[in-house]
This record gives structure tokens, C-alpha cells and sequence, in this order.
């Protein structure tokens, strides 16, 4: 059983490393949703068309769309934005290339926000983004052509303002074919562990039953024993009333005459309603231990067989007569074979000695 807990554990935590580890790869999608007015209406534009950088801030995030003064990709220690301070909140718009994210995020100082178009060529298609180097910070993705559109807008003096909204987990956890795996894990480490305690229970159960059906054999063992006890009534005289120092061991109550007393095999007395009930459970003598059933010779049926272990060999020295011998094994008691060999040593060199002591 020890074994199979083991097993248990070993795949609780295999699982919970496979969890940790796609964490690790779930991506974030980013909902972008843009304002702007154009020939005095007003154009709102929704799509889920983002993607969260890994070390980015999961929340919420808005602002005027504001492009870099010089280089469209913001790279450099200051590309230089026209909003510099964070009132009004704005979001710094670059494009991808010519240096790292974390370089692009960093130099967009006071942006309540960054998003990073992709390269030409590529579509509306996302990487995900790493930025180690700059974190804490609400930073996405979007695709090529929104990301120009959205540049021209602000080139012509279109004041775009963008919101960012979080979206929905992506990764390894949203796949069928993961989900399938997890579901059959999780059936079989349920199944197993349903199995175990099912199996540890049984095996409970059957033991709490051997043991009562043991008992109430050595109950019913005790009862035929109980009824070849002698029982008699004191009268007054006995030796048992005479004195208050005999007593029932059981109750501590002093024998009067009239009183209906059990002898024990071992010859101590006790009440018969006090020492019947004691023999049912203990079937031993409450002052000296000694088994009824076997003083009676009334075998059980059926016992509980539990090993006992012989107690390991102690050395003895016995000392008597003019012949006398030390007996002293020298070797391990618990040695076998032809090691294990004893040794006499004669005494009566001492015991001269004794003599001349005593004078």
C-alpha cells in the first residue's frame, strides 16, 4: 500500500508540472476598440485582434493614439512623442523592428499603454511578445494592416482614441486534444485514488469484523468459563467478613454476610456482580492476571494469531556448591553456529580468596 501512495503522489505531481509548465504558454488576446471622428461623425471601430506580451499587465488601458516623432519603429533612448506628461492618458504607437520590445516599451515614458504593429507583409497575423526587460506594463500586439491604418489616421491629424480590454486565455489549455488529455488524467488519478481508499476501507472493515467475531468467541469461551467458577454466599463468621481489610478488587467495597462472591482458579474472591462482567472482557484476574480459560482448561475456537517475538538469551551466572562454574557465553546471544560458543571459568579461586578474606 505504501507502494501504491507513492505512485499516487509522484503522478499528482507530474500533473501539477505539466500545469505549471502551460502556464507558462498561455497567451492573452487583447480587445482593441478605436474612436475617431471623420467628416463630423463618429467612427467606432471593435475587433479581439490583439495579443498580450508575456510580461505585460493584464488590464485594462486607454488613450490618444500618439505616434514617435522620427523613426515609426521607436527605437533609441528618445524617439521623442508629443505628449510627454500622462494627463491626457495616451498609447504609444511603434512598429516592429530595428530593436528589442523591451527598448520600444521604455522609451514610450508616460504612456498609459504600448501597442506594437507587425512588420509589412505580414498581414493581421501576432507573435507573442517577450520583454523581460520592461514589465509591469499594459503592452500588445496587433496586426500590419490595422497598424498602418491606424498610423495614417494620426499622420493626417486624426485624433484616434483606443481602448484595450482584456480578452481570452489561448494556449495549450484551450486545446482539444490537451483537453482530452487532461480529462483522461484526471479520470485515472480519481479512478486510482477511489480505488485506494475503496481497497484501505475494505481492509478496515474486514479486520474491525475479524476482531468482533473473535471477541464474541472469547466471549462465549468466558461465559462456560464463568459458570465452572464456584460461587458461594457468605455467612457470617467467614474469614472474608471478619475483617475490613478483605475487599472486592473490582468495587473497593468490603465483603458482608449475605453477599454472593466468585472464586477465581487462582483462589481470589471478588462479588459475582462485579467479577462477571470483568471476566467477559479481560478474562484474567483483575490482582494477578491469571487467565481464566486457560486455568480451566477451556480452549477457544478461534483466537487472533499475533506473532510474539522470543525475548533474546540473557546471560545467567549461577553460583552454587564447592563445584562451582561461571557459565558466561562470550558471543552474540542472537549468533548462530560455530561462533557462538560458551566458556567455564572455575570459581573455586575466588572463593579462596573469600576464605582468606574472612580471616
Amino acid at each position: 500500500m505504501g507502494k501504491k501512495t507513492q505512485s499516487c503522489v509522484l503522478l499528482l505531481l507530474c500533473l501539477s508540472g505539466l500545469v505549471h509548465c502551460s502556464a507558462a504558454f498561455v497567451l492573452w488576446t487583447a480587445i482593441v476598440e478605436i474612436s475617431y471622428e471623420r467628416n463630423n461623425e463618429t467612427v467606432d471601430k471593435y475587433c479581439e485582434c490583439g495579443v498580450f506580451g508575456r510580461e505585460a499587465s493584464l488590464m485594462k488601458a486607454e488613450g490618444i493614439v500618439t505616434l514617435p516623432k522620427g523613426d515609426p519603429r521607436g527605437c533609441g533612448p528618445d524617439p521623442g512623442y508629443n505628449r510627454n506628461s500622462s494627463s491626457p492618458p495616451w498609447i504609444a504607437l511603434v512598429k516592429r523592428g530595428n530593436c528589442t520590445f523591451s527598448e520600444k516599451i521604455n522609451a514610450a515614458k508616460g504612456a498609459a499603454g504600448v501597442v506594437i504593429y507587425n512588420v509589412d507583409g505580414s498581414g493581421n497575423s501576432t507573435t507573442p511578445m517577450v520583454h523581460s526587460d520592461a514589465p509591469n506594463i499594459v503592452a500588445i500586439m496587433i496586426g500590419n494592416i490595422l497598424g498602418k491604418e491606424l498610423a495614417k489616421l494620426v499622420k493626417n491629424g486624426t485624433d484616434v482614441v483606443m481602448f484595450i480590454e482584456v480578452g481570452s486565455p489561448h494556449g495549450p489549455w484551450t486545446d482539444t486534444y490537451w483537453l482530452y488529455f487532461l480529462s483522461i488524467a484526471f479520470f485515472i488519478v480519481t479512478a486510482a485514488s477511489i480505488a485506494y481508499f475503496v481497497f484501505i476501507s475494505a481492509n478496515r472493515l474486514y479486520n474491525l469484523g475479524m476482531h468482533r467475531r473473535n471477541e464474541k468467541k472469547l466471549k462465549s469461551e468466558a461465559k462456560r468459563a464463568i459458570r465452572r467458577l464456584q460461587v458461594r454466599t457468605l455467612k457470617r463468621g467467614d474469614e472474608e467478613t471478619n475483617f475490613d481489610t478483605h475487599m472486592c478488587a473490582v468495587c473497593i467495597d468490603a465483603y458482608k454476610a449475605g453477599d454472593v462472591v466468585t472464586v477465581l482458579t487462582c483462589d481470589h474472591i471478588f462479588h459475582k456482580a462485579c467479577i462477571e462482567p470483568w471476566l467477559l472482557e479481560k478474562r484474567t484476574c483483575p490482582m494477578c492476571k491469571c487467565d481464566i480459560l486457560s486455568a480451566l482448561g477451556v480452549e477457544e475456537e478461534v483466537k487472533e494469531s499475533i506473532p510474539v517475538e522470543s525475548p533474546p538469551e540473557v546471560t545467567v551466572i549461577t553460583v552454587a556448591g564447592g563445584e562451582t562454574m561461571y557459565e558466561v557465553p562470550l558471543s552474540d546471544p542472537g549468533s548462530s553456529g560455530p561462533e557462538r560458543q560458551q566458556h567455564r571459568y572455575d570459581n573455586r579461586a575466588f572463593e579462596g580468596d573469600s576464605e582468606a578474606a574472612r580471616g
